[in-house]
Parts: structure tokens; sequence; C-alpha cells
């Protein structure tokens, strides 16, 4: 009797590979907003002022923080993704996986700095 076939669901692979997909949906989603308030600081001061003073929230401090964990996270693994598709690859494939732990630590690296920094 043959054991079930685990789940690919399961494997750090993919779970990479959803990490940077839904990274990226989410920075696509942000950058309308970025480029409205750089709008703003060219034309309308009072609301950039505005807008800057409604930012030192902690609960946007707090939305900052994810956005820079996720860009992080879309470059670190966007990153693997090159190294797969673009470097010759004789290793075995667990050296490959760990690429997911380096991208993960180095992610949160990154936010971890940008938090000490926001405080």
């Amino acid at each position: 009797m043959m054991s079930p076939r685990p789940s690919s669901r399961s494997h750090r692979g993919y779970w990479a590979f959803v990490g940077h997909r839904v990274s990226g949906l989410v920075l696509g989603l942000f950058l309308p907003a970025h480029f409205y308030v750089l709008g703003l600081a060219l034309e309308r001061q009072q609301q950039l002022d505005a807008f800057l003073a409604f930012a030192q929230m902690p609960v946007v401090k707090f939305g900052e923080w994810g956005l820079v964990l996720l860009l992080s996270i879309h470059m670190f693994f966007g990153l693997r993704l090159l190294a797969l598709e673009l470097l010759p690859w004789t290793a075995t494939r667990d050296a490959r996986l760990s690429w997911i732990t380096w991208g993960s630590a180095l992610s949160m690296g990154v936010g971890a700095v940008f938090i000490l920094g926001a405080i």
C-alpha cells in the first residue's frame, strides 16, 4: 500500500510563491494611493499637511511597516525566482529551498529596522 503523497501546498516553495504573488498584488493596489499623495505634494500643500498629520497615527505607522515588509518579501522572493530561472543549478533541491529561509529572515530584518526607525 502506498502512502499518500504530501500536498504541494505544504511545501516551502509553494508558500514562497504565494508570498511573492500576494505581496506584488497588495503593492500594486498601494501604488495609486502613493501617486495620489505625491500629487498632493505638488499641488495642494494644505491637504498634504493634513495627510502627513494623519500618517503620524500609530495604526498608519503599522500599515506602513506592513507595506515595507511586503516590499522586502516581494524583493527577496523575486530575487529567489530570478536565481532559480537564470542560474545553472547542479546542487540539491534543499540548497534552493534555503533561499526561502534567507529571504524570510532578511525581510523580517528590513521590517524590524523600519519599525525601530518609525517609533
